[in-house]
């Protein structure tokens, strides 16, 4: 049983009696459809209720046709919003779960190319990602907003949700109003905090006029702007104490930092833990209402230690139940070792969404498919049992064994290493990136409650597969660093990361890196060289280092990191050769857009991140011999680990 006692206890937010303080937080999914709610999202959300959230709080809604910052969000001032509302919200609430609508206009941070109209802002400041230059808004277009903001509200309540929050956190035209960064008005609009509340207290005002005394609101604040000329965590205070003495709200929902720095909104691995935690802590000594915090909580025992400490009322969770909706009722039962935590790698949730893709997580292949795929465990057996060899106990082989066997299928998972992991095993010893053999311990549990036989040390050959006769044969063999990737790759002191990484490099201490991945392979391979002392010259094709880690919200601490530890950049580069000696490592290359021609050098030694090449030999061997015969994961192309777990689940599930 639980032992999360303040985690499972409920709460009131306003009017609404909320059974656990686990809220699965607002965040875009792109599963709109023509501007309206949708199926997908009603099952999406509800998979959330079903796995024990006490509260779904939606994704933006925009209440204006000027706020049209993606192209998918759904138009809440819209009537015909209300039919498909009350699908999802009848949905979700038949597992006692509440659910609130949060809505938003964007302000700045909209697009005109999307809604064809001047986009609206306190001030003509172009927003630092979108860069477009707003119209300064007039009183009656303020008026107009925020009769729109009423409007939308009414939508919602008519719509079934049992409350609504109104953004005021990082893309917010209330924000924008709020903050000195983006209000530079000189009306009763701008300049004292008193007159730059005026719109925003208009906002909510109209809201709580449209839904009554006794309907639920919120708003979702932005605890400190993290730059200079923004708001800080004490000018937050000073609001938070004003709007709690209007009487107008019921609780505050707490985010962080703004699009000048994204990656503090959206932290990746390399943010720790918590890391809002004092926001959330600051707030709650100065309000009374119920603070909620979010950031990077993906585990129930430090929710807990949150809510015991005083320092917030509500733990809002997003990534962590996108990743395993499940994981409320996992706590509250006692099985912790079930629980799938989130490593904030960000490749198949901010990624995605940043590249206007639909949501997805790269350890969760069910998002955004939980109509088909939904619930916490398959109940659908195999219609027929087979024998099921596997070959590689990486992610993909991991997970289609953990499938297969859920089916009832009788799985044997053979790994030629002494452990599980493949890749990950290698790529969790770059710098900062150890969070990723996480990944490998959320399955490597799940493989022996399936039933999987797992043989450790065993390589599968064609002779082993034929002995044991299997019914159906899966190769999951991944890949290896490429072969002859450029001239000279085979002569001394040349190394790939995975050798690097592995500790079978013998390095000196001037070393040249060619960087063809621009992701993580190459920038934590030279990280990790650079904490040992080693000075370190990045070359790569690319327009910059690290181009792969813009969407994951990677780019800026990791740039920021390697130069402050020494390394140096040359990019737009194609390197065509290697030559020289150990300890005169030469590297000669040309300028892909002048043409011309260049040498560096001389290294101690070179290191390559150039590429994968399938290990696909196995596959090859049994082709034509093996009816039923399956490959997953990098022996088909080296991708990225979404894909290998995608495959993995796809090929188990379906055998």
């Amino acid at each position: 049983m639980s032992t999360f006692n303040k985690l499972f206890s409920p709460i009131n937010l306003g009017n609404v009696e909320v059974k656990n303080r686990i809220s699965f937080q607002p965040h875009l999914t792109n599963f709109a459809v023509n501007n309206m709610p949708s199926e997908r999202q009603m099952y999406y959300w509800g998979e959330r209720a079903r796995g024990g959230a006490g509260l779904i709080i939606t994704e933006e809604m925009s209440v204006h046709p000027t706020d049209m910052a993606y192209e998918k969000l759904i138009d809440v001032y819209h009537p015909r919003v209300v039919d498909g509302f009350k699908k999802i919200t009848d949905h979700v609430h038949q597992y006692d779960c509440r659910i609130f609508a949060q809505i938003n206009h964007n302000g700045q941070q909209c697009d005109g190319s999307n809604s064809r109209l001047p986009v609206w802002a306190p001030s003509p400041m172009p927003d630092v990602l979108f860069r477009e230059t707003p119209k300064e808004m007039e009183y009656e277009d303020i008026v107009e907003v925020a009769r729109y903001f009423a409007q939308s509200a009414l939508h919602v309540r008519e719509g079934g949700f049992d409350g609504v929050e109104i953004q005021f956190g990082h893309s917010s035209l209330a924000r924008q109003f709020l903050s000195p960064l983006t209000n530079f008005r000189q009306d009763e609009f701008g300049g004292s905090l008193e007159n730059r509340m005026r719109a925003p207290l208009m906002f909510v005002e109209a809201v709580r006029r449209a839904v009554g005394r006794d309907f639920t609101i919120g708003i979702r604040m932005c605890g400190d702007e993290m730059i200079p000329g923004g708001l800080n965590l004490a000018d937050v205070q000073e609001i938070g104490v004003l709007f709690e003495q209007s009487g107008l709200i019921d609780f505050m929902d707490l985010s962080i930092a703004t699009f000048y720095n994204l990656y503090l909104v959206e932290g990746t691995m390399h943010m720790p833990l918590g890391y809002t935690i004092p926001l959330a802590a600051g707030m709650r000594e100065k309000v009374n209402l119920p603070v909620f915090c979010t950031g990077r909580i993906n585990d129930p025992v430090m929710a807990e230690k949150v809510l015991e400490a005083g320092q917030a009322d509500m733990i809002g969770m997003c990534r962590g139940l996108i990743c395993d909706p499940f994981l409320p009722r996992k706590a509250q039962t006692g099985r912790l070792d079930d629980i799938r935590h989130c490593i904030a790698d960000n490749q198949g949730c901010i990624g995605r969404i940043g590249m206007n893709k639909t949501l997805g997580c790269i350890q969760n292949p069910c998002v955004g498919r939980e109509k088909e795929m939904g619930g916490e465990v398959l109940t659908t057996p195999a219609a027929v049992k087979k024998k099921v060899l596997i070959a590689g106990a990486g992610p993909a082989g991991m997970w289609a064994a953990k499938m297969a066997a859920r089916r009832g299928h009788d799985v044997t998972l053979y790994e030629r290493q002494e452990q599980v992991g493949g890749q990950v095993n290698i790529a969790m010893k770059g710098a900062g990136r150890d969070e990723i053999g996480v990944v490998v311990r959320n399955e490597k549990g799940q493989l022996e409650k399936a039933g999987v036989k797992l043989c450790l040390g065993v390589t599968v050959t064609p002779e082993l597969v034929a002995e044991e006769h299997p019914d159906a044969v899966i190769v999951a063999t991944g890949s290896v660093p490429k072969e002859h990737p450029v001239s000279g790759w085979d002569g001394p002191a040349v190394f790939n990361v995975w050798q690097v990484l592995n500790g079978e490099a013998e390095l000196g201490d001037n070393i040249g890196f060619i960087d063809y991945d621009g992701h993580h392979r190459a920038s934590a391979t030279a990280e990790f060289l650079a904490d040992q002392g080693k000075k370190v010259h990045m070359i790569t094709s690319s327009l910059f280092i690290g181009a792969e880690l813009g969407p994951t919200q990677d780019l800026y601490l990791t740039r920021q990191r390697l130069l402050q530890k020494g390394i140096t950049f040359t990019p737009d580069i194609a390197v065509m050769e290697i030559g020289g000696e150990k300890g005169e490592k030469k590297v000669k290359g040309f300028n892909v857009y002048s043409n011309e021609w260049h040498e560096w050098g001389p290294y101690d030694t070179l290191v390559l991140a150039m590429g994968q090449q399938v290990d696909d030999q196995l596959y090859q061997s049994l082709k034509g011999k093996v009816d039923d015969l399956h490959r997953i994961g990098d022996c088909v192309a080296p991708r990225k680990l979404d894909m290998a777990i995608w495959e993995g689940h796809k090929v188990g599930r379906e055998l």
